[in-house]
């Protein structure tokens, strides 16, 4: 058993021990409470899941396993000679709650370099494609390709035991999770650059060699920021779509690519990870329609204020739970304040940050007035070369499938059950409001 899954697996068995003895003791105790506003509205906010790898403080923002970003940029081992950390030892942390030595980061470099092969049926069912399909779609599509070659369901379907459900899952994610910068370079190729393609080279780490094929630029702060970018987007607890959708899928018992599949589905959609393509036009839009690059602050109100007055949103700004600037919003800032002096689209992101949160506070309904991730990352993408805003959510989904997968092992290994909440018609809501109010009476 190789060391990342012997660690995993006694993690795994000591928590599934301690939650079964304390849901046999508490198992009936009141968590939360549900109003009829939250029913309605989503089920934000109601506490319906466990997560392991990562929690979501509406003021401090994202922990994975207890740590901050910048804690993370810290701790975790790096490329010789870069700053920023490595995504493999975030997936290690996230999936044992260790922060990784050098040598067990280099261990799972190898291991999903020797992973990395992708069926020779994936490509041509890309191929098969319109080259105008959306990136997202090609990358579904390219993920249940794959499934064909699922340990899980191969295992499953020979009479697995239950109890070895988690081992089969570990085995996909690190198949799934090896395969996806070769796919994703292919589309991004495919879509944008006529089919001239780039070989991977097994001499560079998981993102940097992810950089490397998609070939925008030679520079290596651009396979700093992609270490970066796939590091911060990786997971973002477990209620925001794409998890939940991931978790949902699989929690059926619908193996990684199945269920990974579904959450990149949930992840193209305009309220999740579709914003970050909708950020940078929007940018453009404004640049285009003031007739400068280099537009003052004055110019940027005036051009926010009449975006709000047609009834529309301010694409980056707002979250469902943060109540503060988002940290990856910040570490992106922070990266382009060391890497890059002279974008104007960078210059108009952080103009934008100066004027928008004071005009949506002074609406007096807005809940948060700040940036979230999306608000600067397409800057950064266009400055080394990636105009193709349509891909971005493609570089979103690799990096959350870390993330997403990662949990998929702990459901498994907890042994997490078929997810199926109540749902109730409307007509019983008119019921029980009628019943409520004779009780009251």
């Amino acid at each position: 058993m190789d060391p990342l899954k012997q660690k995993f697996q006694e993690k795994s068995s000591a928590l599934a021990k301690k939650l079964k003895a304390m849901l046999k003791e508490h198992g009936g105790q009141k968590v939360d409470e549900v109003t009829l506003k939250q029913v309605f509205g989503g089920m934000r906010g109601v506490k319906s899941m466990v997560w392991e790898t990562s929690q979501l403080d509406p003021i401090e923002g994202i922990r994975f396993r207890g740590y901050s970003i910048p804690e993370l940029r810290e701790l975790l081992p790096k490329a010789a000679g870069d700053k920023e950390p490595l995504p493999e030892g975030l997936f290690w942390l996230m999936l044992v709650g260790e922060i990784p030595t050098d040598e067990q980061v280099n261990w799972l470099c190898d291991q999903w370099k020797n992973r990395s092969n992708v069926p020779e049926h994936t490509f041509k069912v890309l191929d098969a494609l319109p080259k105008d399909t959306h990136p997202m779609t090609q990358l579904s599509m390219a993920i249940v390709s794959m499934q064909t070659g699922s340990v899980f369901s191969g295992r499953y379907a020979e009479g697995m035991r239950k109890s070895e459900y988690w081992d089969a899952t570990y085995e996909d994610t690190m198949n799934l999770i090896a395969r996806l910068p070769r796919v994703a370079a292919y589309i991004y190729r495919r879509t944008y650059h006529n089919g001239d393609h780039i070989n991977p080279d097994f001499s560079l780490d998981w993102a940097a060699n992810f950089a490397h094929m998609l070939g925008t630029t030679d520079s290596p702060d651009f396979k700093s920021l992609m270490r970066l970018y796939l590091t911060i987007h990786a997971d973002h607890e477990g209620g925001n779509a794409s998890a939940h959708a991931t978790h949902l899928v699989g929690s059926t018992l619908s193996d990684a690519y199945y269920a990974l599949a579904g959450g990149m589905n949930a992840l193209a959609g305009p309220l999740h990870g579709l914003a970050n393509q909708e950020v940078i036009k929007w940018i453009f839009k404004m640049v285009d329609a003031l007739g400068t690059t280099k537009p003052t602050r004055e110019q940027i109100a005036d051009y926010v204020k009449s975006t709000l007055a047609s009834g529309r949103v301010i694409p980056g700004y707002g979250h469902a739970v943060l109540r503060q600037p988002d940290p990856r919003f910040t570490a992106q800032k922070r990266f382009a304040e060391e890497y890059i002096k002279d974008s104007d689209i960078v210059n108009v992101v952080w103009k934008i940050f100066d004027v928008v949160p004071p005009i949506l506070q002074s609406l007096g309904k807005v809940k948060n007035p700040w940036p979230n991730v999306d608000s600067h990352s397409g800057a950064l993408l266009v400055y080394y070369g990636m105009k193709e805003y349509s891909y971005y959510t493609v570089l979103f989904g690799v990096s959350r499938a870390l993330g997403v997968l990662s949990a998929l092992c702990w459901s498994r290994a907890l042994g997490m059950p078929l997810e199926r909440p109540k749902s109730v018609t409307s007509e019983w809501v008119t019921e029980w409001l009628e019943k409520e109010a004779g009780v009251e009476s």
